[in-house]
C-alpha cells in the first residue's frame, strides 16, 4: 500500500498498529530501492516475502495484469492455466522485442525492468567471481552450446570470408556442434600430454593460423572448465596470439564462474591480449534449471551486437530463476558457496587418492584443473577389458551421478568428424580413468557416499573377476588334482 492508503487505514485500525505495519513495509521497500539504485547483488540475501513482494510489484506493471486491459492482438500475455501463471509470477510477456532481446517492451514495463536488473546483478556477480574488467553481459534463454553459436554467427558479419574456427580439442559434443550449427569448419588441435595433464599445444595452434591464413579464421574457440585430465586452455597465451594475428577469441567458460582460477585466466587473457566474449551456463554455476546462459565481454558494443543477433522475443524464465536465486543468496551467500566448493575439492582429492591407493590405482596429477579430478583404472583394465565400462554402469545404477568412466580406445563420429579416444580429449591418452568433480553445491556427504559406493563397486568387480578365474575349466582341474593329492597324503585341505 502507498502512504495514502496507510493513512486511510488508520481510521479503521489503531494508528499505532498501522504505523508498525507501514514501517515493516518500508523495510522491504528499502531493499528494493537499493537494488534499483545500485543494480548490484545485495550483500545479504533477501527473504522470500521480500522477493515475492518485488516480483508482484513488477508483474502489475505488465499489460496482461492491468485491471482494465483490453487486448486485441495476437500476443497479449494470455495464459489458460492459473498454475502456469503462478509458476511465472504472472510475468508472461518474456523479454526483448522482435529485433533485440535486450530491448524494452511497451506492453511489459515490469518484465523489461526484470531483464535489465538481472543483467546488471549478473554482471556484478561476474566481477565478484574474478573478472573485474568485464564491461557488459546479458542472460540468454539458451544453454551454453547454442549461446556459443550465437557468438559465432555474430562474428560472421564482421569476418564474412572466414570459414574456420580453431579449437583446442575437448571431448564434449555441444561445443563441437555449436561451430557446425553456425556453419563453420572446426579445426581440431590435439592437446599436448604433459605428465598426466592434457594442455593446449600453442605451437600447433600457431601453425594452423599460419597455414590457413588469419583472414580465413573466424576465431579461436578456447575452453576453461573441463574434465580432468584435460586442464583449462592456456587462455593468456591464446589471447596474446589472437591479438598478434587480429583474430577474435571466444571462450567457453561453461562452469567456470565457480572457479576463481578459471575467472582469473579470463581476466588475465583480456589484460594481455584479446577475448571478445566468454559464455557460461546458468544451471552449472547458479543451481537453477537448465535452459539459460550468460554471454559476457569486455567490449560493450560487441556484446550488444550479439544480443541483437538473437531473433525475436525470449523466455524470461532463466532471467527470473537466476535473479530469484541471487537475491536469495546475496553476494555473501554466493561467495560462501564458492568457498565451500573449493574446500570440498581438496577433500574429494584426498578421498580419491586414498581410495586409489587401496586399489593399487593412483590419483592422476592434474594441478591445473581446479574443479575436476581423475583416478586411474589401470589395474581394473588389466583384469578385464569390460571391467572399466562395467564400473560406469554399476555406479549409475547405484545412484552415483556425474562420475565419468573413460576406457581406452573409444571412437565417436560427430557431424562427420571422427574422434579417436573419445571422452579422453586425446587420440592416445595412455590410461583409462574415472572422473569426479567438485562443483558448486556439492556437500561433504556427497563425497563420502560416492567414495563408499565406488569402493564397493571396485571390490565387487575384483571379486567377480577372481571368481570367474577360479571357475574356469583349467582352474577347476587344478583344484581337483590338488585336493586328490591332499586326500591321498592325508593333508589338511583347509590350508588350500
Amino acid at each position: 500500500m502507498n502512504s495514502e492508503n496507510f493513512t486511510l487505514s488508520e481510521k479503521i485500525v489503531l494508528p499505532s498498529y498501522i504505523r508498525q505495519g507501514s514501517q515493516a513495509r518500508r523495510s522491504h521497500e528499502q531493499l528494493i530501492r537499493l537494488l534499483l539504485e545500485q543494480g548490484k547483488c545485495p550483500e545479504e540475501g533477501w527473504s522470500e516475502s521480500t522477493i515475492e513482494l518485488f516480483l508482484n510489484e513488477l508483474a502489475v506493471m505488465d499489460s496482461n495484469n492491468f485491471l482494465g486491459n483490453c487486448g486485441v492482438g495476437e500476443r497479449e500475455g494470455r495464459v489458460a492455466s492459473s498454475l502456469v501463471a503462478r509458476r511465472h509470477y504472472r510475468l508472461i510477456h518474456g523479454i526483448g522485442r522482435s529485433g533485440d532481446i535486450a530491448a524494452i517492451q511497451p506492453k511489459a514495463a515490469g518484465s523489461s525492468l526484470l531483464n535489465k536488473l538481472t543483467n546488471s546483478v549478473v554482471l556484478d556477480i561476474l566481477k565478484i567471481a574474478g573478472v573485474r574488467s568485464v564491461a557488459s553481459c546479458f542472460v540468454v534463454p539458451m544453454a551454453t552450446g547454442m549461446s556459443l553459436t550465437l557468438c559465432f554467427l555474430t562474428l560472421r558479419h564482421r569476418r564474412p570470408k572466414a570459414r574456420y574456427i580453431i579449437w583446442p580439442r575437448i571431448d564434449q559434443k555441444s561445443c563441437f556442434k555449436s561451430m557446425i550449427t553456425a556453419g563453420f569448419e572446426p579445426v581440431v588441435v590435439e592437446n599436448a600430454l604433459e605428465g598426466d595433464e592434457l594442455r593446449t599445444d600453442l605451437e600447433a595452434v600457431e601453425r594452423k593460423i599460419e597455414e590457413l591464413g588469419a583472414e580465413n579464421i573466424l576465431c579461436v574457440h578456447s575452453t576453461t572448465s573441463c574434465f580432468a585430465p584435460r586442464v583449462p586452455d592456456r587462455i593468456e597465451e591464446l589471447a596474446a596470439m589472437c591479438a598478434k594475428y587480429n583474430i577474435p577469441h571466444i571462450v567457453n567458460n561453461a562452469y567456470g564462474v565457480q572457479s576463481s582460477k578459471c575467472m582469473h585466466l579470463i581476466q588475465q587473457g583480456a589484460r594481455v591480449g584479446r577475448i571478445d566474449a566468454f559464455v557460461q551456463s546458468l544451471d552449472k554455476n547458479f543451481m537453477v534449471p537448465v535452459g539459460g546462459a550468460i554471454i559476457a565481454g569486455f567490449d560493450e558494443p560487441f556484446v550488444q551486437e550479439i544480443s541483437k543477433m538473437y531473433p525475436g522475443r525470449a523466455s524470461a524464465s532463466p532471467s527470473l530463476d537466476v535473479l530469484i536465486t541471487l537475491l536469495t543468496l546475496g553476494a555473501k551467500g554466493y561467495k560462501k558457496l564458492l568457498s565451500e566448493r573449493k574446500e570440498l575439492y581438496s577433500f574429494l582429492a584426498q578421498e580419491l587418492k586414498s581410495l586409489a591407493s587401496a586399489h593399487k590405482e593412483r590419483l592422476l596429477h592434474t594441478p591445473h584443473n581446479p574443479i575436476s579430478l581423475a583416478m586411474s583404472l589401470d589395474c581394473l583394465q588389466a583384469e578385464s577389458d569390460k571391467a572399466v565400462t562395467q564400473l560406469g554402469s554399476m555406479l549409475f545404477t547405484r545412484q552415483v551421478s556425474g562420475a565419468r568412466v573413460v576406457p581406452l580406445g573409444n571412437e565417436q563420429t560427430i557431424s562427420g568428424h571422427t574422434f579417436r579416444g573419445f571422452m579422453s580429449h586425446s587420440e592416445s591418452y595412455p590410461w583409462p580413468y574415472l572422473n569426479a568433480a567438485s562443483a558448486v553445491g556439492i556437500t561433504r556427504e556427497d563425497v563420502a557416499l560416492c567414495i563408499k559406493r565406488l569402493d564397493r563397486c571396485l571390490k565387487t568387480l575384483k571379486k567377480e573377476q577372481n571368481g570367474a578365474e577360479s571357475s574356469s575349466p583349467a582352474s577347476a582341474l587344478i583344484v581337483t588334482i590338488v585336493r586328490t593329492i591332499c586326500t591321498h597324503l592325508k593333508l589338511d585341505q583347509s590350508q588350500l
